[in-house]
């Protein structure tokens, strides 16, 4: 048992038993304390057309909602906003609201509006509190306001209820879903795990490849070497997504125009991960791996799936900007559910890429030309050719 403990390779594992758990727990609990804790930075946005008791209404959103609230005079631009998860609810108040209140036989509505491709926590907080305004706030409040009135005008206690119960019935709450995903958690999680899937893959991946890239380029040369890796990169990153991609697909099946935007996408990111886990393999070799696995763990809490950008704590919003799996999942969201900014998000992973790709060109001429300098300076003089003999005189 002594003799395990003392060898290097349990050692080593120890300290990656350790490493792991506390960079996990950390990372998580001050990731995810966020939820609930930030929710007040969720943003509603209100759309009100109605003068009379919309104004009213407003007022009390402002002052009761846990959410931040903004107010659009559009509701085509409101709507644009909510596909692009710039804000998470809409609440719409049609301009005649109050005049159907007043008038008998009609039935005012107040309308809610919510992506449903969004993390789960978003959807069933803002769904929430829906159902909190539209209960709540809306009939509560105005039951009350009335049945007040009716007492103060000597209406008896018992009639002034029955015409309060028939004043609620004239309040609806319609609440719209867009972009609903199919049923089943499975698809609720599938930007998360599809996303994941390639990360890791691709992380693991480049840690080999760089190692591949130390033996080959003393045969290949320095800069054939990288140039081919490079390639490599390109081709697998084009063929080896369709693999989880056909997987997911056939479980839940979708159209071959997705399945295209899917691939590409995919694609994209299989590349852009291998270049930035590929940083930090050929800057410290694989002890890499030791800054790649935080990283990686910092962007489950960071990649969008679980929380949008706007509840993250600061560290992790950070993260969110600069690595591939925040604008791959929301990829992910608009390809198989819906959502606006897709050129931005295309946009955002493939700067990633790129500025992955400059990064690695310029450590590897670097480092490159240091240890080639290391390596000649080291070559034994025996190496050398040996002076013409001279001829021996008799």
């Amino acid at each position: 048992m002594k003799s395990f403990l003392k060898h290097k390779g349990i050692a080593s594992g120890i300290f990656m038993m350790v490493f792991y758990q506390v960079v996990m727990i950390v990372i998580f609990m001050s990731g995810y304390s966020a939820i609930p804790k930030n929710v007040d930075q969720l943003t509603v946005s209100i759309v009100n057309e109605d003068a009379q008791y919309g104004d009213e209404f407003v007022k009390q959103m402002q002052e009761q909602l846990p959410l931040k609230v903004i107010m659009d005079d559009s509701l085509d631009h409101a709507k644009k906003q909510l596909d692009d998860r710039s804000s998470h609810l809409l609440i719409h108040i049609p301009a005649d609201f109050s005049q159907k209140l007043s008038e008998q036989g009609e039935q005012a509505k107040l309308e809610f509006f919510i992506n449903q491709s969004n993390p789960a926590s978003v959807v069933s907080t803002v769904q929430s509190v829906a159902d909190q305004i539209s209960n709540q706030m809306s009939s509560q409040l105005l039951a009350q306001s009335t049945q007040g009135a009716l007492q103060s005008l000597n209406v008896p206690e018992e009639q002034s209820k029955q015409m309060t119960e028939a004043i609620q019935n004239k309040f609806a709450a319609s609440i719209v879903m867009t972009n609903q995903p199919p049923a089943g958690m499975h698809n609720q999680m599938a930007p998360m795990f599809l996303t994941m899937s390639i990360y890791a893959a691709a992380m693991i991946y480049s840690m080999m490849s760089i190692g591949a890239l130390n033996e080959l380029k003393s045969k290949l040369g320095k800069w054939k070497a990288f140039m081919s890796l490079q390639g490599v990169n390109v081709l697998l990153s084009l063929i080896l997504p369709l693999i989880g991609i056909s997987i997911y697909f056939a479980v839940q099946g979708y159209g071959f125009e997705t399945f295209v935007h899917m691939w590409l996408t995919q694609s994209l990111e299989m590349f852009a991960a291998i270049e930035f886990t590929s940083i930090f393999c050929i800057l410290l070799g694989q002890a890499g791996m030791l800054v790649n696995l935080p990283i990686l763990l910092s962007q489950t809490v960071s990649n969008g799936a679980v929380m949008p950008q706007d509840m993250m704590p600061g560290f992790f919003k950070a993260v969110s900007h600069v690595t591939p799996m925040f604008y791959n999942v929301q990829l992910v969201y608009n390809n198989l559910f819906g959502g606006g900014r897709t050129g931005y998000y295309v946009l955002g992973l493939a700067l990633v890429a790129v500025g992955a790709l400059v990064i690695n060109t310029v450590i590897h001429a670097i480092k490159g030309g240091k240890s080639e300098a290391v390596q000649e300076a080291a070559e034994p003089s025996g190496t050398q050719q040996p002076p013409a003999a001279q001829p021996i005189m008799m």
